[in-house]
Parts: C-alpha cells; sequence; structure tokens
C-alpha cells in the first residue's frame, strides 16, 4: 500500500501545452484511463435498500428514479465508456444489504473472473461494530482485488446542524478502533463526507498517517457561491495538508443544474491547486454520473478544464495515480 507522501509540486508551473495544432484539433483525450470510482449492481440477485426500496429524500442529487433499473453490469460500463481507452476500473461498494457486505465483494470478485471487471474491489464494513475484524478477514479472503473500504461515518445535513460527537462518527471511540484495524490489514480508506466535516477528517488522517484515504467526490463543493466555494476551499486546504490524504475528482453533479466544463472549471482546478496533481485522480461515479452527464461527456469536460496539462501530468490524473494508490496494473 503506497504511503501516502507526494512530490510537491505547483501543478500550474510549466504545465501548458505548447502544440498549437493539437489545440487546434480539440480536446485532448488521455492515452488510458483507470477509472477510480464506479458502481456495478443486480437488483434480481441481491437488496440494495436505496435502489428497491423508498427513495432517499435527501440525496445529493434530487430525484434518482432513472438509476433504479435491475442491473447496471460491466457490459452497460462499457458500452457507456465506447471510444474510451477504459483499461479498468476500481469498484466502489455499492450501499448493497449491510446484512450482505462481504457477499457483494464475492460477486464482484466473479464479476472480473467473467468480464475482466473490476480491477480492484473497495467493500464496506462498520468500523463501530464489534464483528468490524472479523468482516474485514472476510472481505479479504472473498478476493484478492480488495484494497479499501468505503465506510460513511455520521454526518450533518448542513454546516449550520453539526454536531460533534456520537455513536459511529469519527470521533466515537468505538469507530475509532475499527479504523485502526485498516493498517493491520493493509486497506485504505474512502473517505465521502461533506466539506465541514473535512477538518474532523483530518484530525483522523493525522491520527492514522500510515493509513491511506482518498478523499471522494471533490469533497463535496454542493455551495457554489462566492461564500461557499470560501468555505470549500479553507475545508480542503486543512484535509490535503495531510499527505496521506488523496482526492477523487470526481461526481461534481448538481441538484439543480446541468454538469457543463464552465460551470466546474474553477472547482476543478482549484482543487488540483490545493492537493497538487500526484495526489489527484479520475473518478467518474458511474452510472450515478449519468444523472447529470455522460460518460463520454464527462472525460471530454474534464479534458477542456485540463487543457493546461501536459501529457504526462494528464497520465497521471487518469491513470497513473489511481494505479499507484489502489495497486492496479495493466500492461
Amino acid at each position: 500500500m503506497t504511503s501516502g507522501n507526494t512530490i510537491q509540486r505547483d501543478p500550474f508551473k510549466k504545465l501548458m501545452t505548447t502544440d498549437e495544432d493539437d489545440r487546434a484539433q480539440g480536446v485532448r483525450l488521455p492515452s488510458r484511463i483507470l477509472d477510480a470510482h464506479h458502481h456495478f449492481w443486480d437488483l434480481k440477485t441481491a437488496r440494495y435498500p436505496w435502489l428497491d426500496e423508498a427513495m432517499d429524500p435527501h440525496f445529493f442529487l434530487g430525484n434518482y428514479a432513472a438509476l433504479r433499473i435491475d442491473r447496471r453490469l460491466p457490459e452497460d460500463f462499457r458500452r457507456a465508456t465506447a471510444g474510451l481507452n477504459v483499461v479498468g476500473t476500481v469498484h466502489c461498494e455499492a450501499e448493497r444489504d449491510r446484512g450482505d457486505q462481504v457477499g457483494e465483494t464475492r460477486w464482484l470478485d466473479e464479476l472480473h473472473k467473467v468480464a475482466g471487471l473490476p480491477s480492484a474491489i473497495v467493500g464496506h464494513a462498520w468500523f463501530d461494530d464489534p464483528d468490524c475484524e472479523r468482516v474485514l478477514v472476510e472481505h479479504r479472503t472473498a478476493s484478492p482485488l480488495l484494497r479499501g473500504i468505503r465506510s460513511k461515518p455520521v454526518t450533518s445535513l448542513t454546516p449550520e446542524t453539526m454536531r460533534w460527537g456520537g455513536p459511529r462518527s469519527m470521533q466515537d471511540p468505538a469507530w475509532l478502533r475499527g479504523f485502526a484495524l485498516l493498517e493491520r490489514y493493509d486497506l485504505s480508506w474512502d473517505l465521502r463526507v461533506p466539506y465541514w466535516h473535512l477538518p474532523d477528517a483530518a484530525e483522523v488522517a493525522r491520527a492514522f498517517p500510515n493509513t491511506p484515504i482518498v478523499l471522494n467526490h471533490t469533497g463535496f463543493p454542493w455551495d457554489r457561491s462566492a461564500r461557499g466555494l470560501d468555505q470549500w476551499r479553507n475545508a480542503m486546504r486543512v484535509i490535503a495538508a495531510q499527505p496521506n490524504v488523496w482526492l477523487k475528482v470526481s461526481e461534481l453533479g448538481l441538484k439543480d443544474a446541468p454538469w457543463t466544463a464552465a460551470s466546474n472549471r474553477e472547482v476543478v482546478k482549484d482543487a488540483i491547486s490545493i492537493f497538487g496533481i500526484e495526489r489527484c485522480m479520475f473518478a467518474s461515479n458511474w452510472p450515478v454520473c449519468e444523472l447529470r452527464v455522460s460518460y463520454g461527456d464527462l472525460v471530454h469536460g474534464l479534458c477542456e478544464i485540463l487543457s493546461y496539462l501536459d501529457e504526462q501530468c494528464l497520465d497521471l490524473f487518469f491513470y497513473q495515480n489511481a494505479s499507484k494508490f489502489y495497486r492496479v496494473s495493466h500492461p
């Protein structure tokens, strides 16, 4: 597992392309993509409460009825990514029935054997569960593709309603005892919290410097007002100060707005500036992203935003960093 150490470099320095012909011909696409975050499911073979039971009224993209179809499988992913050289993927747990956490890992391992995807797995376990260690061991036994755990701590819906502490929070002693097991089992943590909880997450990262952590979904910059973006940037700087924390530039969708390169340019460039290009990776959040943007338009839009990067840095972003963090390689 990577230690999280990075090269300190200004990502905006000496990264501009100089080939005017390339720019004149349009957006440069990456030569290869390792998608660091997507989901598969099959509602005919397992329960996914958020998809086949009552809809979550607090879902961050609003109405997600379009996602509530029976299956999202490797063949669907390949159709969505046609024309792009997606050489591998990292599957992040899809909120399958929490009584069947290891079952999802076993199922994904079988998918990989048949379809070649995913390339790596991020499973789920409750850190505060007394059986957490047993679940982690079972995950590791279920598939050699397991690389990490995503376990969402309790969070508040808004900055104004924040409370410190409590069961399953990032200050809960039981939660922290379970979190400590990640280092023992050589696993990373996929961190998914809104930006107002990033200072709390930074304390966890500081307390466990040998555990690689990757922040999901660009820290959720939902409030695009000047004040909201200032608060998001400040929180991102706090978490980025911990060298074991990396970033998935992913899921920039908003509840009431379309996905466009113009509306996301500032957020993407600020996020990369704060973390440094060596700790940032592309992640689609497919198929959830399709509520706002197609896979192809997402990649094209990000490449338009990242046109200032040279080819080496573009490969870091779209392939090498995810490959290093999740220990995935391709010929």
